[in-house]
């Protein structure tokens, strides 16, 4: 059982990193590049869609100290990744940390877990910009087939001439006196657009690491703009009606509902826990160490250069909306939009919807690219089969990786509810942060020699924090979510002793790749 915990070694790693032969990955992607890639991923769908459930059902306008708990435990988990990323410039992120400082069995682990941060949480992503795309459809009178908008056996319903799932409008049916068994229904059988959004961004993943950089960067500038321009346009209308945001803002936390999470302190923590969600995404930079030109300088400068960046932009963003709309109203699925036609700016509202847009698709993007180096790590260490980590010999990306982990994001994103991919994102990403922070504890205490280009400050005290924070949100996630979650893991400790550690090149340096 001993060889289940054998590291790998770092002189292994650090050979890796510095392979010029030709036959790896391009490294292409500068500062700005890795900056917008975290950016890219972080500002999705967290803040866009899921910032008005949770101040609308857990914290009101605590909102912002939901944001401020959630950075705090990332902010621990991104000095850790800052620290492993430049010393293992390595594509493989909490993978290829957990191999070198725990052993196979944690890395084997983390690499399984990813694939719920990543390919389950671009699906999610997919959804929401599907639901966005439909309303946009309906707004000008285009009807999508609805069988095709919404998972198998989603019940929709037609209303006012626009069909809507019935979990989402049924509420609002409730309150208006419409019985939803008279109107006209039907079943989905497949979110098509979600389908084809994720295609769509694989191909671009499969052309080039550097083009898919120089696209996230641009549409990064939209989404930031479109988040600037909210905040802008609703200070200036708060400024001219204080009046609004002081009945808005009172209370500031709303007094408990009788149980756990709805508004309080155990509200902040439970919306924490769920809004946590709208950060995934800074630790993906990582993957993409191995495409950067001078990794050990630029790596901490892209995680928690991209971290700050949104901490601020999401503080300021859920203070503005909890002061212009009173939270009891944003338990809906474009808070943003609700927000700035509550100023009467008309073409703001044009703005929000490009801007979620740009914010759903990069999200993805990097999402997809995070997944795909993953599995590039796993297959060239030979956990996983061989051909997960061929390199296209023109566009030099593992482009069979891209293609078949875009299949099977694609039929997830057609499949499956976005609440369900949600949560089970977020608690795959807080399980990576525990064993990266352990990781830069235990190589800390097995190899104090080695030359670090960054350094995690105050440490044992930055990894533990890290870890208990990351247990903490996780302990405030639905027990359905830890039962997905175990179920998940069990299956891939099925396919490792199946195949993983019968094939390890570590366990059998014969093998060749």
């Amino acid at each position: 059982m001993s060889d289940l915990f054998a590291t790998k070694p770092l002189d292994a790693l650090l050979v890796e990193a510095r392979d010029e032969s030709g036959t790896g990955l391009r490294r292409v992607l500068g500062p700005v590049n890795l900056v917008t890639l975290g950016i890219g991923a972080i500002i999705g769908a967290g803040i866009f869609v899921l910032t008005g459930t949770v101040a609308a059902n857990f914290t009101g306008p605590a909102i912002v100290l939901s944001f401020v708990l959630a950075a705090s435990g990332c902010l621990f988990a991104g000095l850790c990744y800052a620290e492993f990323a430049s010393l293992i410039p390595i594509a493989g992120s909490a993978y290829t940390y957990g191999y070198a400082t725990l052993g196979e069995i944690f890395a084997w682990i983390i690499g399984w877990d990813l694939i719920i941060e990543y390919a389950f949480g671009s699906a999610s992503v997919a959804v929401g910009w599907s639901g966005n795309l439909i309303t946009l459809f309906q707004s000008f009178g285009i009807q999508i087939p609805p069988q095709l908008t919404a998972p198998p056996g989603t019940s929709l319903v037609l209303y006012n001439g626009q069909w809507a799932r019935l979990a989402t409008i049924g509420p609002s049916l409730l309150s208006a006196g419409v019985d939803p068994a008279k109107l006209p229904s039907t079943h989905g059988i497949l979110d098509l657009p979600a389908y084809l959004v994720i295609a769509l961004m694989t191909v671009i993943l499969v052309i080039g690491v550097r083009e898919s950089a120089n696209f996230n960067s641009f549409i990064v500038f939209i989404k930031v703009g479109t988040v600037l321009t909210f905040i802008a346009i609703v200070a200036a209308y708060l400024l001219r009606h204080p009046g609004v945001s002081a009945a808005n803002w009172h209370p500031f936390i709303p007094p408990n509902q009788g149980s756990f999470g709805a508004f309080g302190w155990s509200g902040i923590a439970r919306g924490a826990g769920v809004i946590f969600f709208a950060y995934i995404g800074f630790d993906a930079v990582s993957t993409a160490a191995q495409e950067a030109r001078n990794p050990q300088r630029d790596m901490p400068i892209g995680i928690l250069g991209s971290l700050a960046i949104c901490t601020v932009l999401y503080v300021a963003l859920g203070w503005m909306l909890t002061g212009v709309v009173n939270y009891t109203t944003l338990n809906t699925a474009a808070p943003v939009a609700l927000g700035i036609q509550a100023t009467g700016v008309r073409w703001g509202s044009i703005v929000v919807m490009l801007g979620t847009f740009a914010g759903l698709t990069t999200t993805m993007l990097v999402m997809l690219l995070g997944q795909s180096r993953v599995f590039y790590s796993m297959a060239r260490d030979g956990l996983l089969p061989e051909w997960a980590g061929r390199v296209h010999p023109r566009f030099r990306t593992p482009w069979i990786s891209s293609i078949i982990v875009g299949f099977f994001v694609a039929i997830i994103a057609g499949v499956l509810p976005i609440d369900v991919l949600s949560q089970l994102t977020s608690i795959g990403t807080l399980l990576a942060f525990v064993i990266v922070s352990a990781g830069v504890w235990a190589l800390r205490v097995k190899r104090p020699d080695l030359p670090r280009p960054f350094k995690t400050p105050l440490v044992p005290v930055v990894p533990i924090m890290g870890i208990l924070i990351s247990l903490g949100l996780m302990a405030s996630l639905p027990w359905n979510t830890w039962l997905r979650l175990i179920v998940w893991l069990i299956a891939g400790m099925a396919i490792y002793f199946g195949y993983g550690r019968k094939h390890s090149r570590l366990r059998n340096p014969s093998r060749t790749r």
